[in-house]
């Protein structure tokens, strides 16, 4: 194709190719120089002109880069953050696992700057300044020391790094609230989308939008059941029900109170009371999510090219697609599962693995090949450590 100037059409934005401008300043220069003048690839003049022709593409991608951060649907990056700004909304960053920790030991020993760690290693921070209580304990927050979905079971927080006079012990009484990793353009450009639909024109749309909107909230759903009985799921009639994971309650709480329509039942397990401007007290209901850990033990036989590296790519695939599903009651699809495994054939000509079998269950449960059904408050959840990968042949 010839080169020609870049535009904008109602098509968008439009520019040559590095080759067109590339060959349209070679003609250039034979039309000065002469059209015998030796301008292949071994030439210096051909470099030269090579070397101004990327300059040129550089620049024109910089005006496509610009051109494309107009709109969410092509913005990527900072550009991309710039412009879900509009909708009052901003990429969520890094979030760290919380956890919290009971610390035992002499009544008033003092612990500055604490660290502990889990049986994984993960090293968790406790507060900059903590006193242990007149009972011997003290009850705080362990934040861990990097971010992402790191997972931390009841009792598995029971290592102490930093050593303090009068600190004996430390454990966690609960699971850990898990992070999450900075929020992907496609993750932002997702949200973004169903965040235009708060001034919608259906109700439930606009709750959907608005719970999305909020501050750290990471999955959610919400049911309406507009019937006079109890469904299907156990939800109550003419009531609303929510499942939201992250973000905070009372803010939760707010959103829901400010876009249900009145006299609609709030259903779920967590109540937050709000209170309208004019003092009265209303209790909302929402659900937080259960976690429900998948075990997960492929059989794959090893092919040319299989390596440790690959077995452990299979596993991480695995859990990192278990941590990805919506919430909602559809259940765990197995084969969906295979699919994840089989990410890691990065060359399709040539895998270097195949699977032979693939079982899936709850934890504590029998494996089977079979669906997982899930209730709909409850959130698969995937663990390296619950993905087993045997190699055969």
């Amino acid at each position: 194709m010839a080169y020609f100037a870049p535009f904008i059409d109602e098509k968008g934005y439009h520019m040559p190719s590095y080759i067109d401008i590339r060959d349209d300043l070679i003609s250039q220069a034979k039309q000065i120089f002469g059209q015998d003048t030796y301008l292949e690839n071994d030439s210096q003049d051909y470099q030269f002109i090579s070397q101004f022709a990327s300059k040129l593409y550089d620049a024109y991608l910089t005006c496509q880069a610009v051109y494309n951060s107009r709109g969410p649907a092509t913005a990527i990056g900072t550009g991309l953050d710039v412009v879900v700004g509009i909708n009052g909304i901003k990429r969520f960053g890094d979030q760290f696992s919380k956890s919290p920790v009971v610390l035992s030991g002499t009544p008033g020993a003092l612990i500055k700057d604490g660290i502990v760690s889990d049986n994984a290693g993960n090293h968790w921070s406790l507060p900059a300044s903590v006193t242990i209580g007149s009972d011997g304990t003290y009850a705080t927050t362990a934040t861990c020391q990097i971010p992402g979905p790191i997972k931390a079971d009841p009792n598995t927080i029971t290592g102490i790094v930093t050593p303090t006079m009068g600190w004996t012990s430390v454990t966690n009484p609960q699971t850990a609230v898990q992070g999450r990793y900075r929020e992907s353009d496609p993750q932002l450009k997702s949200r973004q989308a169903i965040s235009t639909a708060t001034p919608s024109r259906t109700v439930l749309e606009g709750l959907k939008g608005a719970i999305a909107g909020l501050t750290g909230v990471t999955r959610y759903q919400v049911y309406e059941n507009d019937t006079d009985a109890e469904n299907e799921m156990g939800h109550p009639p003419h009531s609303v029900t929510a499942v939201v994971e992250g973000g905070d309650d009372q803010e939760i709480a707010e959103t829901i109170f400010r876009r249900k329509t009145p006299g609609a039942y709030t259903n779920g397990t967590t109540a937050v009371e709000v209170v309208d401007q004019f003092g009265d007290p209303t209790t909302i209901r929402f659900y937080r999510q259960s976690y429900v850990d998948i075990v997960v033990v492929v059989q794959v036989k090893r092919l040319s090219g299989f390596t440790t590296e690959t077995q452990e790519e299979i596993a991480s695939n695995i859990a990192d697609f278990i941590n990805s599903l919506a919430l909602n009651n559809s259940g765990l699809v197995i084969s969906s599962l295979w699919g994840a495994a089989l990410q890691a054939n990065r060359i399709i000509t040539s895998p270097s693995f195949s699977i032979t079998s693939l079982t899936a269950a709850r934890l504590g449960e029998e494996q089977a090949t079979m669906d997982i059904s899930l209730s709909f408050y409850e959130a698969a959840r995937g663990s390296i450590e619950n993905i087993t990968v045997n190699v055969v042949g």
